[in-house]
């Protein structure tokens, strides 16, 4: 999984992003427990690293679980209003620390009272997840469930 990630964020792989997603769809589909989501929000990525990627794998990876559960992609709700360092060499504090007030909320309106299912590729501490996360919760929506293709063990 880890050279899967590899391709899919730093050789540009974004095909592979697509069909991972709609695997993680199928998934997501079958386990029920999602079958209330209203809207999916990729975790959005700060816009100059996404310009130098050429796009957000997070992205990519929710155009395919839209394909396959029929819900629409919300992508300019929440964005990240400062550049971070990447996380993977920070400890578990410091990626907390690195995340706090890193995202804002753009189209309240647009989540208001829904279930959101908030896509990320990795999850290692969550400290992302949770900093974009309490922002949508904050905004109103009804719920936030979170997706990630895989986990980092964390030492």
């Amino acid at each position: 999984m880890q050279k899967l990630m590899h391709q899919l964020k730093y050789r540009g792989n974004k095909e592979l992003g697509l069909q991972l997603g709609k695997l993680m769809g199928m998934y997501l589909k079958d386990a029920g427990r999602f079958n209330d989501v209203e809207v999916l929000i990729p975790l959005p990525l700060f816009p100059s690293r996404e310009r130098r990627r050429g796009y957000n794998q997070s992205m990519v990876i929710c155009s395919g679980i839209a394909e396959v559960l029929k819900i629409p992609v919300l992508k300019d709700v929440v964005v990240r209003t400062q550049y971070t360092e990447t996380q993977t060499k920070k400890n578990r504090i410091e990626r907390w620390q690195n995340m706090e007030g890193r995202f804002e909320l753009k189209k309240p309106n647009a989540i208001a009272n829904k279930h959101i299912l908030l896509v990320d590729d990795v999850v290692t501490t969550g400290s992302t997840l949770e900093a974009c996360g309490s922002q949508l919760t904050n905004a109103g929506c009804s719920s936030v469930s979170v997706a990630t293709l895989c986990y980092a063990a964390y030492r």
